[in-house]
């Protein structure tokens, strides 16, 4: 699935969702070594463990941030 985040420094997140594991996390734009990170660490966890670790997460004095984004693609994802 590709979602396109608001708010934040990347333009384009993709994620696969298979046996409700994360899978295949890249982003486009953003801080590359963060979102390599965050993308590395949820790959396989289930859905729900990894929205509700990356869930509100802020970045400086935004509302929102690139770990948020992916949170809210996966509720979508899910239909949450």
């Amino acid at each position: 699935m590709d979602y396109q985040p608001k708010g934040v420094c990347s333009r384009q997140i993709h994620f696969d969702i298979i046996d409700n594991k994360v899978r295949n996390v890249s982003f486009k734009g953003g801080c590359h070594g963060n979102l390599q990170g965050i993308s590395r660490l949820i790959e396989g966890m289930d859905v729900d463990e990894a929205i509700s670790r990356i869930d509100g997460i802020k970045c400086g004095f935004k509302s929102t941030s690139c770990p948020d984004q992916l949170a809210q693609a996966l509720k979508q994802a899910v239909g949450k």
